[in-house]
């Protein structure tokens, strides 16, 4: 096991990848650029593929991108090692056309991606990061747009006008109380132009370039250590760029072996994931389809590997609280520092059966890492990964697993700095298999 140095050096490691990828789209740049400092090469799926045995390959599809590195022998007989993530969080997404004045403000709207908490999005210091799309001579060109600086804000409102929010909690009207204060009005100017102006000057474009955008809200606060011992660690978008980031940093430092291995990135998956580029999409099916064409395999050695692969979905979990203990399933308790969790639920809202859960728990004793097991709560409804989709969609053995966390879908979660070396051990034991 890597020394305590080590360990907090992957944390380091951990908090600038999550850092760097405020939005699914940096998430994607992140990960390409980390790959193509390893000598993996970009696919462009409207072009034909020529790959090698051992060869280093990506495809990158929308905010969704699979890596992969093709076995160094028959790959019909020995199957695919594939371990799978998503790219994106819970979070507020800008609306098409957010900018509107109120009361000598300029404010912008937003909707609601997935299931955040609203009540921590407030008296942050909160920014943009996405993508803009501009007019050239032929068509249009993507950008990436990342405001380092706060820009946008959620303010409180005092207890003095609140005076039940600590016995009934903060609510938050989505449609009226969510808009983030951007900035003063101009006078004589329309707040849409006013908010174009300013992000064609942080692209140093004209305005009227600007076709349209998608912006991603995030807190500018980076990640960090904390407890006596800086054995925890807290950032934004610890689920799921966490399970992300081990999958990456697993597959880039596994050498190649029999089987090949892949790392699959999904977005959408706080969603539902069904988009083009989401899990429950052709993404997966049709990137490993194209790997047996161009290796020059037909449809029965495609089916063939399937039945000699494994996969596992990486997903956060819910680490035991202390402070609330009647909403854990009391005999499944599972503790930060204290491994990672293979997650079952019988109505397969996580892909986990018995078999596929002792490979995870073999894995794990390989490498002398301590595993745990989460079931939820049977009176409480139980959240789902794309463990299950892609289990169904490509018929392969499949187990969820997680670091377990603190504060799930909250701006700020707090997880073991134990368990991310853990997962990444166990993720590089499983594509050495």
């Amino acid at each position: 096991m890597m020394t305590n140095s080590q360990i907090h050096a992957t944390a380091r490691d951990l908090f600038d990848f999550i850092d760097a990828s405020p939005s699914p789209w940096h998430a994607v740049e992140t990960v390409t650029q980390r790959l193509l400092a390893h000598d993996y090469i970009q696919l462009d799926e409207t072009a034909r593929w020529s790959l090698t045995a051992g060869g280093r390959y990506f495809v990158v599809r929308g905010a969704s991108i699979i890596a992969f590195q093709v076995g160094l022998q028959d790959v019909a007989q020995m199957g695919l090692r594939i371990i799978g993530a998503h790219t994106d969080s819970p979070s507020l997404r800008l609306k098409t056309q957010p900018a509107h004045a109120s009361d000598g403000l300029v404010k912008l709207g937003v909707e609601v991606y997935g299931g955040p908490i609203l009540a921590t999005f407030t008296d942050r210091d909160l920014s943009l990061a996405g993508y803009v799309n501009l007019r050239t001579e032929t068509g249009h060109r993507t950008q990436l747009l990342k405001f380092d600086q706060p820009i946008v804000r959620l303010p409180n409102l005092a207890i003095h006008l609140n005076r039940d929010v600590n016995e009934q909690g903060l609510k938050l009207h989505k449609q009226n109380e969510l808009p983030l204060i951007f900035a003063m009005t101009e006078s004589g100017v329309n707040p849409r132009e006013q908010f174009l102006s300013y992000i064609a000057s942080a692209l140093n474009v004209e305005a009227g370039s600007i076709l349209n955008y998608e912006f991603n809200v995030f807190d500018t606060q980076n990640g960090n250590f904390w407890g006596a011992n800086n054995e925890f660690i807290t950032d934004s978008q610890l689920d799921n760029l966490a399970s992300c980031h081990a999958a990456l940093t697993a597959l880039l430092s596994a050498s190649a072996t029999n089987s090949t291995h892949v790392c699959a990135l999904f977005d959408h998956e706080e969603v539902g994931s069904e988009s083009h580029a989401g899990a429950s999409g052709s993404f997966a099916q049709d990137v490993i389809q194209r790997l047996f064409t161009a290796l020059n395999l037909d449809a029965e050695d495609y089916h063939r590997a399937l039945a000699q692969s494994f996969f596992i979905s990486a997903d956060m979990a819910h680490a035991y609280h202390p402070n609330f203990p009647n909403v854990y399933e009391p005999q499944h308790k599972v503790m930060v520092n204290a491994g990672p969790v293979i997650k079952t639920n019988a109505n397969q809202r996580y892909s986990t059966n018995a078999e596929t859960a002792a490979r995870f728990m073999l894995l794990c004793e390989s490498v002398n890492v301590p595993y745990q097991n989460y079931i939820h709560r049977t009176d409480l409804g139980c959240g789902s990964t794309i463990g299950p989709i892609l289990a169904s969609r490509l018929g392969i053995a499949s187990v969820d697993v997680g670091c377990p966390m603190w504060a799930m879908h909250s701006l700020r979660e707090s997880a073991g700095v134990l368990d991310h070396s853990y997962m990444i051990a166990v993720m590089r034991a499983a594509y050495q298999s």
